[in-house]
């Protein structure tokens, strides 16, 4: 199979290092781009539409096809972005605890309220968002210390700009791409009172297979074995 795996908010491409490794060794070809607006030369102010169109253009310039598209957290709707520029070079959608918008949302609207407070009240005047290690430690409640605080580490601040930036998603509904959301039911990343993964943001993708394994939100790193085995379950015809 052939992934496109993109990242969620405060990570970078590295972020799939482990399952990419145990992808490719069996066999797979494995795509984890950075989007702008991440990582080390971030831009504060990039749009969401940007955002999008660098994974669009990364399939389009390197020709891929038969892509299984997967998005972690913010990354799904990236991912449902990409899908409407490219669908026919796409085999499935795989949103991974990710956001799924409507037509017109943005990612702020689906931020619950508690959450939304606190990243408004750490924002920079940049208009960036640094996570605390505190409130990252609910993002990996699965993780001992010494792999939490390495994970931590590999963050970067994201930029907020986009995630208030209604989203066109014309057509999402109705694309023929089939679409799977894998869940890792130990995610605690928020209250569950108030946010849940799935059901919650899957409802909106219509009919979709439905893939779960154990672990948090940053399963990609405490288990990337058994996530890159989910993937290729979930991608699965």
């Amino acid at each position: 199979m052939r992934f496109v795996l993109v990242h969620g908010s405060w990570h970078d491409g590295s972020c799939w290092d482990g399952v990419r490794q145990v992808l490719t060794a069996a066999g797979h070809e494995v795509h984890t781009p950075t989007l702008p607006g991440n990582g080390a030369a971030a831009d504060p102010t990039v749009s969401f539409a940007r955002t999008a169109g660098a994974v669009a253009e990364l399939i389009r310039r390197a020709d891929l096809r038969d892509v299984v598209l997967v998005g972690h957290s913010l990354g799904g709707a990236v991912v449902q972005a990409v899908a409407v520029a490219v669908p026919d070079r796409l085999r499935r959608l795989v949103f991974h605890n990710a956001y799924v918008l409507a037509d017109g949302d943005t990612i702020f609207q689906h931020v619950p309220p508690s959450a939304a407070a606190a990243f408004t009240s750490l924002a920079t005047p940049e208009g960036t968002l640094m996570l605390p290690y505190e409130a990252f430690r609910s993002f990996i409640s699965d993780a001992d210390e010494q792999t939490a605080r390495a994970a931590y580490a590999r963050l970067t601040p994201e930029p907020l700009a986009r995630a208030a930036e209604p989203v066109a998603l014309p057509g999402f509904a109705d694309l023929p791409v089939p679409r799977s959301y894998l869940y890792a039911v130990d995610d605690v990343a928020f209250p569950p009172d108030e946010f849940r993964w799935h059901p919650g943001q899957s409802q909106r993708l219509g009919e979709f297979r439905l893939v779960e394994m154990p672990g948090s939100h940053e399963v990609l790193f405490t288990d990337p074995q058994s996530l890159a085995a989910k993937l290729v379950e979930a991608a699965a015809d």
